[in-house]
């Protein structure tokens, strides 16, 4: 199964060549290079520039293009042929280009951020790796392919949330990661074997291209039919188990979302590439990528879990003091509306929701890392005992960081969905189309977009009160430190030029001319109309205007609340499941890894006293048989020998004494016996 656009093949093929393995080039350079060569960061640069370069020419070749796929047999077993190649459609060049152009500034920016830090060079090692490590994932068309790089994707994150590793928190953090996403991956796993085992291919192309395989199959009388096999329609459920749980792990879902938060122990620039393009990205990428598999019911679920996700995660973020820890949680609600859109059938919206975010999550943690490393500075210079990243010790940084204050009142304008910014399509896409697929669902399926609505208002609010915090009203360290120095600015053109271009990227004109419809959107209209009615509704007027009235009045009310009354924090019901982050951690602290801990413990003490026991218990038997053996060994077995032995040297000893040369004696002895048969006889 081969396509190709003519006269361009070679050329394309080249070129994904290029975008993929320059990274890998880039980091193999640098593992070489001399410890603390500040010109690893340019390699590295180098390296995803020229990954952008390529994916832009691809991008123009390939979007609203014909198909490009092209494989070669890789290894047979038996029968089985099984090939590797690249898959290049609309999704494909759209996530490659993403990839390569946030991965861009986050580099340019890490040059200067991690200037000073002693293991310069490993961290563009990592960084270049795990770029790679994305943009092969979404070039692959083999599962075997895609699971292998599934498999870096996560390795090279868990390298970079451990950057520091002489903090316990981050070996901590990147150790929860790595293994949480272990089980989304056991999942993704056993999802590829059973589709293996029953359409007999790898092959991607295949499987989920337009007309392949899965498309063709049919779920009748509890079999899940395909072209050449049959299975029973519970292998089918054991496949959308497997692909929820890779999905809820890599993209941090309910109940697997817990790993991200804590993954901000590494480098702010970290955290941008993998909340903003990356990582949590692959988990998303994933279900385009296998959409057509799944069923009505499937999708449904996809639907309620992306919503409470998205609702339980902004719920969270609204208490939470970690400047980080909220960006995070906002991550994990947005995520939550990508599956939920994926889930309502907004196809096309949900990708749409994960590029606009990928821009405007990446600048909002970009300037949080501005203001983390200036506040690092006011705690070395006047040496203080404070956290650089809670928002407690911050406020009116707008004069002091006024670059970095606008470009993050853009990325928040983003976030919340406000006319004018990217985020205002992306997310009135996905909400307009919920409501007309909870329309065909009957009522209780209103809940899942009136809470996704409630969730964009809480999220409205929770940014409004980091920007507050953050940047307006007094610096609360000055008010308990009348004597503080400092000296603090957005800093040079490696922290500027990532945050002007990334602005620039979250306002509508990058994606739209129309900044109110998100149906002229070229990306939306490339990305095809699966699963998506294509009609009018009352909610293509209604949600934009409710949504923005309400919105407006949210964040005037939050502006008030912490900027003008100075509200403290409560200590109700709802304040402490909401800053206890839901109790998820000290629920699987408690239930799950305190139970992992008493079964091994248990077992650990059968094994010991048991197993042991048992195996001493032989091992006594062994010793005693083999002293039983020993002792007659030596006084039954060689007391024989010895008595032989004395017997045989005696009667040796003694036939020898008529042994002595003398005839006479030997006459006298034949006479002699002579006499005694002769006596014996007469005897008898």
């Amino acid at each position: 199964m081969e396509k190709f656009i003519p006269g361009t093949e070679n050329d394309l093929l080249l070129y994904t060549l290029i975008a993929v393995f320059a990274p890998l080039l880039a980091a193999i350079i640098n593992f070489c290079l001399p410890a603390n060569r500040k010109h690893a960061g340019w390699v590295s640069t180098g390296a995803v520039l020229t990954s952008a370069a390529m994916a832009a020419i691809l991008f123009i070749h390939i979007w609203e293009n014909k198909t490009f796929h092209v494989q070669q047999l890789w290894f047979g077993i038996g029968d089985t042929k099984v090939f590797a190649g690249i898959w290049l459609n609309n999704l494909s060049v759209m996530m490659l280009g993403l990839v390569s152009l946030i991965a861009l500034p986050v580099h340019i920016y890490s040059i200067a951020y991690m200037h000073h830090d002693a293991r310069f060079n490993r961290y563009f090692t990592y960084l270049s790796f795990f770029c790679f490590s994305m943009l092969a994932l979404v070039v692959v068309d083999s599962l075997i392919l895609f699971y292998a790089f599934w498999e870096l994707v996560g390795f090279s994150s868990y390298l970079l949330i451990g950057f520091w590793f002489t903090r316990e928190a981050a070996v901590q953090a990147n150790k929860k990661a790595f293994i949480m996403n272990r089980i989304g991956d056991v999942g993704l796993l056993a999802a590829i074997i059973i589709l293996f085992s029953h359409f007999h291919t790898f092959d991607m192309v295949a499987l989920f291209g337009e007309d392949g395989l899965v498309a063709n199959a049919a779920i009748f009388n509890h079999l899940w039919i395909a072209p050449n096999s049959n299975l029973p329609v519970a292998w089918h459920y054991v496949v959308y188990a497997g692909i929820f749980l890779a999905v809820a792990a890599k993209s941090a879902q309910f109940p697997l979302h817990s790993w991200l938060p804590d993954a901000m122990e590494g480098p702010t620039s970290v955290s941008a590439l993998i909340h903003a393009a990356t990582m949590v990205a692959a988990g998303v990428f994933l279900l385009g990528r296998v959409y057509p598999l799944f069923t009505a019911e499937e999708l449904d679920a996809f639907a309620i879990i992306g919503c409470f996700t998205a609702f339980m995660a902004a719920t969270i973020a609204l208490t939470q003091n970690d400047l980080k820890r909220i960006l995070a949680y906002s991550t994990i609600s947005q995520l939550g509306f990508m599956v939920m859109a994926m889930g309502v059938g907004a196809y096309q919206s949900s990708l749409f929701h994960l590029v606009t975010h990928a821009f405007f999550k990446c600048l909002l943690f970009l300037a949080a890392g501005v203001v983390i490393h200036e506040m690092q500075h006011i705690k070395e210079e006047n040496k203080l005992d404070i956290n650089p990243q809670s928002i407690l010790y911050m406020g009116g940084l707008s004069g002091k960081l006024p670059v970095t204050c606008i470009a993050a009142i853009i990325g928040a304008m983003a976030l919340i969905g406000l006319p004018g910014t990217s985020g205002y399509l992306s997310k009135d896409s996905i909400l307009i189309q919920a409501f007309e697929w909870s329309d065909s669902k009957g009522a209780y399926f209103k809940l899942v977009p009136i809470t996704a609505l409630i969730t964009a208002l809480l999220t409205a609010f929770y940014v409004t009160r980091l920007i507050a915090k953050v940047f307006f009203g007094d610096f609360k360290l000055s008010l308990v430190n009348p004597n503080l120095k400092f000296h603090i600015s957005d800093g040079g053109w490696n922290y500027v030029l990532p945050l002007i271009a990334l602005a620039l990227c979250s306002l509508f004109p990058l994606f739209s001319s129309n900044w109110l419809q998100y149906e002229d959107s070229w990306l939306f209209e490339g990305l095809g109309k699966i699963g998506y009615a294509d009609t009018e509704s009352v909610y293509h007027s209604l949600i934009p205007g409710v949504l923005t009235a309400s919105s407006l009045v949210v964040i005037a009310t939050a502006f008030f609340l912490y900027i003008r009354s100075k509200a403290s924090a409560h200590s109700g019901p709802l304040f402490r499941v909401s800053y206890n982050e839901w109790y998820v951690d000290k629920d699987y602290n408690k239930f799950v890894v305190q139970g992992v801990l008493l079964l091994s413990n248990a077992l650990y003490w059968f094994d010991r006293n048991i197993i042991d026991g048992i195996i001493n218990l032989f091992s006594s038997i062994t010793k005693a048989l083999a002293a039983l053996s020993a002792w007659a060994d030596r006084y039954i077995v060689d007391g024989v020998i010895y008595l032989l032995t004395v017997l045989v040297r005696r009667t040796g000893n003694f036939v020898r004494m008529f042994q002595v040369g003398r005839v006479q004696y030997y006459l006298y002895s034949m006479l002699a016996a002579v006499l005694i048969l002769f006596i014996l006889k007469s005897m008898i």
